[in-house]
């Protein structure tokens, strides 16, 4: 006998914000569930936080890609079928849509781990699928995986006030994105242009967030001065200016 969910889903309000929400299950572990309205139909989706999304144990291990792995270590000679090699993509999905929405709910850690198992099983499956074509199947998605992977990176070190770490995983993550080999494939294109695109707004996101330095408030003041025509206040903060930053290349100064 299965049971009605119209008590849950009346309780649920419907709006963007609260499409996504984390659970406890009955068995203790977290649990992720989506809220779904497709016309005059409503429901839930629901993954694992942890392990695979779908709560299976492939080949009775906790992913079908660390099963692969452990063969590839005793067979280095090792060739996925087309059939074992679709077992992979399929993951790969699931691993995906996980990663999008923890992203929304800011578990970032989570992102973190999720995007990392991703781009393990690219490599797997680049280095060990027996047909090119499902060798390069996922190659055109490196530019989103670095990407989310960095956003996730820079939003933790945001969330702790490491301004500077946040910068830095926008850097790199926009570093690796340009040294990615040219794929004449349009997914990869526009993928690539979106991905850099996204990560110039959080760098501009960042430095919002970022608190000035000394220097930086004089310099905002003095801009101040000169559009109020206040230049002799202006002249004064600009020679301010010019003693910190003199004051900061010398040796034990201006850290």
């Amino acid at each position: 006998m299965g049971q009605d969910i119209s008590s849950i889903l009346r309780d649920w309000l419907l709006d963007e914000a609260t499409r996504f929400r984390k659970v406890v299950g009955d068995d203790g572990r977290e649990k992720v569930q989506i809220r779904v309205c497709v016309q005059s139909y409503h429901g839930i989706l629901q993954f694992e936080c942890d392990g695979r999304p779908d709560g299976a144990r492939p080949h009775d291990c906790e992913f079908a890609l660390d099963y692969w792995q452990e063969r590839a270590q005793k067979d280095p000679g090792l060739r996925l079928s087309a059939e074992q090699a679709k077992e992979l993509f399929e993951e790969s999905g699931m691993i995906y849509q996980r990663y999008v929405v923890l992203l929304q709910l800011e578990d970032f850690q989570r992102v973190l781990r999720d995007t990392e198992r991703n781009m393990r099983l690219f490599r797997f499956v680049n280095r060990c699928a027996a047909d090119e074509d499902d060798r390069n199947r996922l190659e055109k998605w490196w530019p989103y995986v670095i990407r989310i992977h960095h956003t996730a990176r820079g939003l933790l070190c945001l969330g702790t006030g490491d301004f500077e770490g946040a910068r830095q995983a926008v850097q790199t993550a926009r570093d690796l994105i340009g040294d990615l080999a040219e794929m004449e494939d349009e997914v990869f294109q526009t993928e690539r242009q979106r991905s850099l695109a996204a990560l110039d707004e959080l760098a501009k996101a960042i430095e919002k967030q970022r608190p000035l330095d000394q220097v930086e408030r004089l310099e905002q003041k003095k801009n101040e001065a000169v559009r109020s025509e206040q230049f002799e206040l202006a002249a004064e903060l600009r020679d301010r200016i010019a003693a910190l930053k003199k004051a900061r290349q010398e040796p034990g100064q201006g850290r």
